[in-house]
């Protein structure tokens, strides 16, 4: 299929959208105001995706791209656009999504600000995925949103891997002894720590080898993958250094593990607290979907009494020990959001997975909390969310987008509801 024409719209989740005379063919990398043409395409998720085209005429939005990966690489799709015009089109998107505007603040730093990188590691290459390649890897020599040391990581760890002949992961196969390196920074405090993940048991030399090539880490653990699933996780073990890294964020400092979440910039992040407290009302909070506390210990720094609620006990046990780490008024249990009690709180803060709230917005209509702050990355869940659980009883009083994510079309949403 060729096709040829100017790129006049975004998709919801960033790609340039040509209009053909059957259906629009959704391009990566391609901006409002490009003409492209299209050599190659793919359908994908039902639709039609450029997979090679060419630019015959740049926008006035575009500027030369940082990375020399850019175009390949799946992280950063939107790095060859001004800034300024990412914040704006952004907004634009999640008010096309949602129906609510709202002001937009962009992250401190643009460069350098994530604080974790997960490089999958293949037969093709360490790095990162390719764009609308299930199978491709692009074998990284840099990553300017990560670190100035990525390409330190990259040399140790290639380094090592042929010095131990360990067999990297083959993703059509599903076969292989290593799949990850999981590379975690504090950019406050300098703190590194690196997380191999592999199919097999540290062994004897392998250990002590690993160790040396990371030396200069704070953290060094092993984690055992007992899945063949395409992610970074695993059971890790210590195999060097100390069982966490911190970041200070603000005046309050959280302890990073490897099976933490936690956002991923952290300049970035103090925006999104601020946020959040800005729009809390009353004094006592309860904070569902708290994860390792980064909401509710913050907020408890800040003199609000707060409860949590999560899932997962591993992240429980790590929001209690920041609340512990920084003397704050906060305590955090394991259980279900939508069968948490409600009781006498003046404000629930829900930062729900990207699915959204579903039987938890039952919960909330259904008790008399006057206040409720909805973060979400997803604007399309926090759409149903609303028109679904929430707008009968509550409606939107304010709203702030933060821009966690530069050089990508996602972004943060703060929203304030109030019960009508």
């Amino acid at each position: 299929m060729h096709s040829k024409g100017r790129i006049n719209g975004l998709s919801d989740d960033g790609l340039g959208i040509l209009e053909t005379n059957g259906r629009p063919i959704y391009v990566p990398f391609a901006y409002p105001g490009d003409v492209v043409s299209v050599k190659k395409t793919r359908k994908r998720f039902g639709r039609i995706l450029a997979v090679d085209f060419e630019l015959l005429e740049p926008s006035p939005l575009r500027i030369n791209p940082k990375c020399p990966h850019f175009g390949r690489c799946g992280g950063c799709i939107w790095q060859a656009m001004k800034y300024e015009h990412q914040l704006k089109l952004k907004a634009e998107l999640f008010e096309r999504i949602t129906g609510t505007s709202a002001p937009i603040k962009g992250s401190p730093k643009i460069w350098k600000f994530r604080n974790v990188s997960n490089f999958i590691v293949t037969a093709s290459g360490t790095g990162l995925k390719e764009y609308g390649n299930p199978l491709g890897v692009v074998n990284l020599s840099e990553c300017p949103v990560f670190s100035n040391e990525t390409p330190g990581y990259l040399r140790a760890f290639r380094n090592f891997l042929a010095e131990t002949g360990l067999r990297p992961w083959n993703l059509k196969r599903k076969i292989g002894d290593v799949h990850y390196l999981q590379v975690r920074e504090g950019k406050f405090t300098g703190e590194v720590m690196v997380n191999l993940i592999a199919h097999l048991e540290p062994f004897g030399d392998v250990i002590e080898t690993f160790r040396d090539y990371f030396s200069s880490a704070d953290s060094i653990y092993w984690s055992l993958k007992r899945d063949k699933r395409d992610d970074p996780r695993g059971e890790p073990k210590l195999v060097g250094g100390e069982p966490f890294i911190r970041e200070r964020i603000a005046d309050v400092l959280y302890l990073i593990h490897p099976n933490s979440f936690f956002q991923t910039n952290s300049y970035a992040l103090k925006l999104l607290l601020k946020a959040v407290e800005r729009f809390v009302e009353g004094e006592r909070v309860l904070d569902l979907y708290s994860g390792v506390g980064t909401f509710g210990v913050y907020l408890a720094k800040k003199g609000f009494t707060v409860e949590g609620v999560e899932i997962n006990p591993f992240a429980v046990e790590m929001a209690n020990k920041n609340a512990k780490l920084n003397d704050a008024n906060a305590l955090f249990k394991v259980g279900k959001a939508e069968e948490t009690p409600i009781r006498r709180y003046d404000t629930v803060i829900v930062d729900p997975p990207r699915k959204g709230l579903k039987e938890t917005g039952k919960l909330l209509v259904t008790s008399k909390i006057q206040t409720i702050v909805y973060v979400s990355c997803n604007p399309k869940a926090f759409k149903l969310d609303y028109e679904n659980y929430l707008r009968e009883t509550y409606r939107v009083t304010e709203a702030v987008l933060i821009d966690m994510f530069p050089h990508t079309a996602h972004v943060e949403a703060v929203i304030k509801l109030e019960r009508k």
